[in-house]
This record gives structure tokens, C-alpha cells and sequence, in this order.
């Protein structure tokens, strides 16, 4: 009999995707980051607990093209900076990707707040535009003039807080404890370019982007980057702390229980 794909896997088999994804090579992104001074009281609203303000009510935008072998996948993130004791990160809100692959391991892995949408970056000469859209807006916009070549930074690493967990099979809370992630990315930056332009936030009932205003900014930079992460569990959260935010996950919370259609099951 021909092998059932859907069958079981053997021990080699298992151990050689764990060694495979173990050593993926370096791969880079062309991207622009924004960030800005925004409302803080709009900021402390979108934490969930454990996580606080950190010193500055600051918000960052990442729009990126990653190159991929075989097919470029646009990549974006919008996140508030955030503390968690004594660490402090960012706490990313929504993070459109243009294929179902990066939506995969980012939400069951690590709990990111990955979407399926539209991400492009585009460069003319000096002149650079990027966006994030889903369901016809644009909710992220840049638009600048690349100004000149900037110094290189130094390998750092960078905290994001995620929040992962299971809704209910019933539709009441979680089917565990929520717990938080913090994920540690090493970047390493191989070109950076100074951009003077503006971001443009535009309304959106399923990503509501615009309610953290961009009051002063700080820097808008164009950069080829690439990163390793890393995730850890560092606490479980209390359900009831954390449950009046899961809207935050989804366009609609009602659609965790939306059922299939009759005669799929």
C-alpha cells in the first residue's frame, strides 16, 4: 500500500523538522519603521495585565518585505511600548502577513497577533511608501524621501510580549490558564537610511490603529535586517485579567465559534 500522507510520522522523520528548522539561514528584509509619541492614556488602555506603560507612551510601526525563497512575504507589525517588570519591549496589537505560512507559527507557537492582509514596500528613486491594508483600508500609511545613510547599529535584542492561549470550546473564557511570552529577537543590520516623511493612520473597525495618534515623531529609517528569536514562557495569566482584551485577536470574537457548514463535518 502507498504510504498515507495523513499517517503518522516515524521518530526520524519528527527529529529531522525539528533539525531542519533549527538551522534556517540567515534571511533579510528590506523594511520601515516609524516610531512616535502617542496618547498615554490610549496606551495604558491596550495592556493587558501583567504589562504596563514603559517609560514613554511610544508606538512602532515595522512594514517589511522578507525575502523568501521562492516568494516574497510582506510582513507588519504596530506595537505599544510596554514593561514587564523590570523588562521592557513592545507589545504588538496586529500583525498583518501576506502568507498563511507566517500566520502558522507565529499564533500557535509564540501568540502573535498575526492576520492575513495586504503589505507592500515601495521605493522609487528616494521616494518610499508603505502600507498595511486589510479589508480595503489602508490603516498604516508612510509615505517619506530617503535623506541619507545612517550609522549601524550593533547587534541588540529586542522584547515583544505576547499572550497566548485557547478560547473555550463552550464560548466561556479559555480552555487553560493564558499564558505571557516573551520572545527575544537578535537583529543584525546591514544598511540603515534616514527617511523624513509622515505616518498616516487611518480608521478601520477591525484594526482601530488610529486611536493611538501620532502626537510627535521621533524617526522614520529604511533598513535590511535580519533576526533569530527566541520564546519562553515566563508566567501564567489570570483568565479573568486578560479575557476583556482577546478582542484585540480577532475582526470579530464571535468568530471563534462560528460552526462549519452542515454536511462538512
Amino acid at each position: 500500500m502507498a504510504r498515507v500522507r495523513y499517517g503518522a510520522r516515524t521518530e526520524e522523520e519528527i527529529a529531522a523538522t525539528r533539525t531542519a528548522g533549527a538551522r534556517l539561514p540567515e534571511i533579510w528584509s528590506t523594511g520601515v519603521v516609524a516610531v512616535w509619541e502617542t496618547d498615554p492614556d490610549a496606551v495604558a488602555a491596550v495592556l493587558p495585565p501583567p504589562l504596563k506603560p514603559a517609560g514613554s507612551p511610544l508606538a512602532r510601526v515595522n512594514i517589511s518585505i522578507v525575502d523568501l525563497p521562492g516568494q516574497p512575504l510582506g510582513a507588519g507589525s504596530f506595537a505599544v511600548a510596554a514593561a514587564h517588570g523590570t523588562v521592557e519591549g513592545w507589545y504588538p496589537l496586529v500583525m498583518p502577513m501576506t502568507q498563511e505560512r507566517a500566520l502558522t507559527g507565529g499564533r500557535e507557537v509564540f501568540g502573535e497577533p498575526k492576520k492575513l492582509g495586504e503589505v507592500t514596500v515601495e521605493r522609487d528613486g528616494s521616494l518610499l511608501s508603505a502600507s498595511m491594508r486589510r479589508h480595503g483600508v489602508a490603516f498604516v500609511e508612510i509615505r517619506g524621501t530617503i535623506t541619507g545613510e545612517l550609522p549601524l547599529p550593533k547587534p541588540a535584542p529586542r522584547t515583544d510580549f505576547y499572550f497566548k492561549f485557547l478560547p473555550a470550546v463552550d464560548g466561556h473564557g479559555f480552555d487553560a490558564d493564558p499564558v505571557l511570552v516573551h520572545c527575544v529577537r537578535h537583529e543584525k543590520v546591514r544598511r540603515l537610511q534616514r527617511v523624513a516623511g509622515e505616518v498616516v493612520l487611518r480608521e478601520s473597525p477591525h484594526d482601530p490603529v488610529a486611536d493611538l495618534p501620532v502626537l510627535r515623531p521621533r524617526e522614520i529609517t529604511l533598513g535590511e535586517k535580519t533576526s533569530e528569536q527566541r520564546g519562553r514562557i515566563v508566567e501564567r495569566v489570570d483568565p479573568r485579567a486578560l479575557l476583556p482584551y482577546v478582542h484585540q485577536r480577532y475582526d470579530d470574537p464571535r468568530q471563534v465559534l462560528d460552526a462549519p457548514p452542515e454536511g462538512s463535518r
